[in-house]
């Protein structure tokens, strides 16, 4: 319970960084001149900076503490020798023969016994019986005391485990803190003043347009995009929309320029601060199908997307094991929880772990979902995928049909899960189609993926919720029209803007 404490703190202090980074670089509350003052050193990136050091540290000490034992110490088998004798052989009287003339074969007897126990073995465990039943009169008392203390170590073991996975998931959490706030100060110090020539074009332009422009900055990320922020207003009591300064903005900076999701739409006769950036190359349009499990009233799938501010659109879909209310419950709080991690600038496979460290630490047995997760860069059309027990997706493009399937077990299942990770360049036209296990499930058994190319490419469709609802027909077909587990069929394609 400690150690869940103690992650829940981790990331409402990330929360809380991820906010202050939103309001320092959106400019609210204060001029953007005061928030990104020029030095030559800037004193609010040595501070994020140190306390990133701080956290990585935190992080290290949590790191360099034991890691997980699967078998006994030798210190936990002597104490199980000395408990086991204090409460028989101190009372037999052949204690003197056994455990001082013969008091080394003992001790390699008896840890032969421990470990034929932990081991399972049932050869090695009626081995070492025998042995001890060949000098023991009182073996079977002796035999049952030693069960119970070593139960008793076993427990203890797997409680310390239990400690020793929970502190790695906290420092995993405090690395990740440590890696944004790197990221923000990195943002911090990319902030400056715009070239003079440019400054000047843009202000002549927005003057036409009865518009003031105050001050400009632009800030450029480590990918190469550039953000403007603009402090302007409206003159003459005017209200102007954002986007014409968007397209002022674009023609003097030759490239597109889009307002940010989060900022205002009109300009009025106050001042206000508005951030640019540069326009995504592709969109994606989605649509889905569903159909719940017979005789089931909820489905246990449950999916999100999302275009979010840096250029990426997400697809998260999970399969909640078994059907109904409960499977409903565990896959929604994965998707939930995915959306957060991923929303807050963790990367997919971090994300990923935090959640299935949240599953694995709730405790509760059966809770288990996969994750399959698909991010698609709107800039490059490069698009990554994770899959944890998930099954198949697939990529159409023209007259062929690719799939990428996975091996790895479900999230929640595994303290170090190993998530299967893969990318593709997508292009113009291209479709990414995301299913369930339900869905492949439906179709011939050691064919499924080999069908559903077939069904995808018998699929003409152009829109992806018209797609999701043709796939989804022909599957049926395979299962006499009976839904035998719940089915979702996500699809969503890409366009050049």
């Amino acid at each position: 319970m400690q150690e869940w404490m103690i992650a829940m703190l981790a990331l409402s202090i990330m929360l809380i960084v991820r906010d202050m980074a939103k309001t320092i670089l959106s400019g609210k509350g204060r001029r953007m001149e005061e928030a990104f003052p020029l030095y030559e050193s800037h004193p609010q990136k040595e501070k994020v900076e140190k306390y990133a050091e701080s956290f990585q540290k935190l992080a290290d000490t949590f790191y360099g503490m034991p890691y997980r034992k699967d078998y006994l110490s030798s210190g936990q088998v002597e104490q199980i020798l000395k408990d086991t004798g204090e409460n028989v052989c101190t009372r037999c009287y052949q204690q003197e023969l056994c455990w001082r003339e013969n008091q080394q074969q003992m001790c390699t007897w008896a840890g032969e016994l421990i470990r034929a126990v932990e081991e399972g073995d049932p050869q090695k465990l009626q081995s070492a019986k025998t042995q001890w039943m060949s000098v023991c009169g009182r073996f079977t008392q002796y035999y049952d005391r030693l069960l119970e203390n070593f139960q008793r170590e076993k427990q203890r073991l797997i409680w310390d485990n239990q400690m020793i996975e929970g502190r790695l998931a906290v420092a995993q959490q405090l690395a990740e803190i440590s890696r944004l706030m790197e990221m923000v100060a990195r943002d911090l110090y990319d902030i400056s003043q715009p070239d003079p020539d440019f400054l000047e074009s843009l202000t002549r332009s927005l003057k036409k347009r009865h518009i003031v422009l105050k001050t400009a900055w632009v800030m450029d990320k480590a990918e190469g995009r550039r953000q403007i922020f603009l402090t302007m207003r409206a003159r003459s009591g005017q209200c102007i929309s954002v986007s014409e300064v968007s397209q002022i903005l674009s023609g003097e900076y030759g490239t597109p320029m889009t307002a940010a999701g989060d900022g205002r739409r009109v300009l009025n006769g106050e001042f206000h601060t508005v951030r640019f950036t540069e326009d995504v190359s592709y969109q994606m349009l989605y649509g889905v199908a569903r159909l719940t499990k017979e005789q089931e009233k909820v489905s246990g799938d449950n999916y999100a997307c999302r275009q979010e501010e840096e250029g990426r659109f997400v697809m998260c879909l999970s399969d909640g094991m078994g059907s109904g209310a409960e499977a409903c419950r565990e896959s929604e709080i994965v998707v939930e929880l995915l959306e957060q991690f991923l929303e807050s600038g963790f990367s997919q496979e971090t994300a990923a772990r935090m959640v299935n460290t949240a599953l694995v630490l709730k405790g509760q047995e059966g809770m288990f979902s996969t994750v399959d997760i698909c991010a698609v860069d709107l800039y490059t059309g490069i698009c990554d995928f994770l899959k944890a027990g998930a099954a198949a997706t697939f990529i159409k493009r023209d007259h062929w049909v690719e799939a990428i399937s996975s091996e790895s077990l479900a999230a929640g299942l595994m303290q170090q899960p190993d998530f299967e990770t893969s990318s593709r360049k997508l292009y113009h036209g291209d479709y990414v189609i995301m299913m369930t296990d339900g869905v492949l499930d439906a179709l011939p058994v050691e064919r499924e993926e080999e069908t559903m190319k077939e069904i995808i490419m018998d699929v003409h469709e152009e829109a992806p919720k018209d797609i999701s609802r043709g796939i989804l027909e022909r599957v049926l077909g395979y299962s006499d029209y009976c839904a035998k587990d719940d089915m979702t069929v996500l699809v969503a394609g890409m366009w050049r803007k």
